[in-house]
């Protein structure tokens, strides 16, 4: 769940991939720097260079630090043309310092465009972060034809949220130990980024931007529901993709899919994924009308696919008495565990956020790794989903993302012991450690309490994959519900957009590989009043080019007729 924006390959903010992977996957979009300042109009660099050694006061920070420093200024040269064009750019560098001198410091980036638009843009990140996002990147799944928030005009910024990672990148946890450290991972980090940024902003152009939008996925989808919620007179507007908006509770639901793939005979084979994903294909695809590799009827699927009586090419999908046969087919151990990812989890303790639950995923469908697809997003799919080991004690770094997650946090956030077993921590029931996940809960988990971010006008866009198996869509339709709740149906459709995609993963699928320009649409709706109508979703690995509606949630696309690649042959339907 790092920021990591895969441009060529149409993929943005995933989580972090092995450092080969992402090398290989970036190497075709670097910007050098090399040799650029003697290239640059002389006004450009002199006001770029004026700003090394800035110092921002702790009094200029809307929490307690030490203060903030800029770090290393550099000018970059305009490049690239069309939708890859960047302008000439102060890139500052720059970092946050703590209370608690054991604790890290918040490092964080900041572009400056030399001609600017008046307005910024902050990048969430991803996982447990630990490096900064690339603030010449783009919005998640944003469009591939339209250019970048700084090729826009925009100034960005970023942080690596108050911690720096080891190897593990966004799966290292060890930030955990340190309680300064845990809060500003919890949200904490997003206000001193804000204000130390804006202070460097002010020192550049001599005055602050006119309106600020915040954009994140996954986690840097909690940290856009978690800044409008706790900052609201920062931010005119947030796009929160696949959030993991209540955190703790995620992590909970996440152990307990761990624990029940890390279960003897439970893991799948990239074989058996296969034969899963095939099955509910044949069962599930023409729900919506047309037999097109997508199941948009997400909501009928779950109900009527059971992997233990369903069939594959006219063969039972379960082998033969439970037994594990091969490839082609799940043991009985296999169907159990897929029928607990399917179902919800249930803390039998308290949280002091007030969750008490974390919905199962929709498994049915999904893509949990085949590795032997030829997209070139696959890769990234398997790291986000089921890996290429089953989970176990210590656990393996190629288990599935979610297990080496929970397994850091649990050994630093909850326990703080390296060597805990942490498979033997039952979520439902964690006896002697729930005062201390209930304690991590209230820095974790956010809320619907978003009324002042309304009040002064602010938009937000919610996006999910429906075949998401590492952050549950259900979890953001309760979010999305929950707001009703709360505000009314009228009152939540005047500020709140969500929008499900059949097909779409965590951040990247071979199936359908989601890129939208939301960040057109939230500037539309805050800066001209024209609410989101009518958009469409493009599709760049599946099928690349094709089309679908994004549908206001409940709604989900039917076909009516006429090219099956294109949106406007579906229509937008209630179940």
């Amino acid at each position: 769940m790092i920021r990591v924006h895969l441009r060529n390959l149409k993929v943005a903010r995933a989580v972090a991939l092995p450092a080969a992977l992402v090398a290989a996957l970036l190497s075709t979009s670097a910007i050098s720097a090399s040799g650029i300042a003697a290239t640059l109009p002389a006004g450009h660099v002199a006001a770029c260079e004026r700003l090394q050694g800035v110092i921002v006061s702790a009094s200029e920070i809307g929490l307690p630090t030490s203060g903030a420093a800029v770090t290393a200024v550099k000018p970059v040269a305009a490049s690239g043309s069309g939708a890859t064009a960047l302008p000439e750019y102060c890139e500052v560098t720059g970092k946050i310092s703590p209370l608690d001198r054991s604790a890290p410091d918040i490092q964080f980036k900041v572009a400056l465009p030399a001609q600017w638009n008046d307005k910024v843009v902050m990048f969430g990140g991803g996982g447990f972060d630990g490096t900064i996002p690339n603030v010449a990147g783009n919005v998640p799944n944003g469009p591939v034809d339209q250019p970048v928030p700084l090729g826009r005009g925009y100034a960005t910024f970023a942080s690596d949220s108050g911690h720096q990672a080891n190897a593990l990148a966004s799966q290292d946890g060890r930030f955990g130990l340190n309680d300064e450290a845990v809060r500003n991972f919890g949200g904490d980090a997003l206000k001193k980024t804000h204000d130390a940024a804006l202070a460097i902003i002010k020192a550049r152009y001599a005055h602050l931007p006119r309106k600020a939008y915040f954009a994140g996925g996954s986690t840097g989808g909690r940290e856009a529901v978690t800044a409008i919620q706790r900052w609201p007179s920062d931010w005119d507007g947030a796009i929160a993709w696949y959030p993991a908006w209540d955190d703790a509770a995620a992590l909970l639901g996440g152990q307990r899919m761990n624990r029940a793939l890390a279960k003897p005979g439970a893991y799948l084979s990239v074989g058996k994924r296969q034969a899963l994903y095939d099955a509910a294909i044949e069962a599930c695809d023409a729900l919506d009308g047309v037999a097109d590799g997508l199941i948009s009827d997400q909501q009928q699927c779950n109900a009527r696919f059971d992997p233990s009586i369903a069939t594959l090419n006219g063969a039972p999908l379960r082998c033969a008495k439970g037994v594990d046969t091969g490839d082609n087919c799940l043991s009985d151990a296999q169907i159990e565990a897929l029928k607990a990812i399917n179902t919800s989890t249930h803390f039998r303790f308290r949280l002091a956020s007030g969750e008490t639950q974390y919905p199962g995923y929709n498994v049915w469908g999904a893509d949990l790794g085949i590795v032997t697809r030829s997209s070139p997003v696959e890769p990234v799919v398997t790291f986000l989903a089921f890996g290429t080991s089953q989970p176990a004690n210590p656990m393996p770094l190629t288990a599935p993302y979610i297990s080496v997650l929970t397994d850091q946090w649990i050994k630093y956030s909850v326990t703080r012991d390296p060597n805990f077993n942490s498979l033997s921590l039952d979520p439902e029931q964690p006896g002697v450690w729930a005062n201390r996940i209930s304690e991590l809960s209230s820095q974790l988990d956010a809320s619907t309490d978003i009324a002042a971010f309304k009040e002064r006008g602010g938009k937000l866009l919610l996006v999910h994959g429906l075949s998401d198996v590492l952050v549950s869509t259900r979890a953001t339709e309760q979010y999305y519900r929950r707001l009703q709740a709360q505000f009314g149906v009228r009152q939540v459709e005047s500020f709140v957009r969500f929008y499900e995609i059949p097909g779409m993963g965590h951040a990247a699928s071979s199936t359908f590989n989601a890129t939208w320009d939301s960040l057109s649409a939230l500037q539309q709706w805050v800066e001209r009043g024209k609410a989101p109508v009518g958009q469409v979703t493009t599709d760049t690995a599946g099928v690349p080019g094709r089309t679908r509606p994004l549908c206001d949630y409940p709604k989900w696309p039917r076909y009516q007729g006429g090219d099956v690649n294109q949106a406007a042959s579906f229509e937008c339907v209630v179940q």
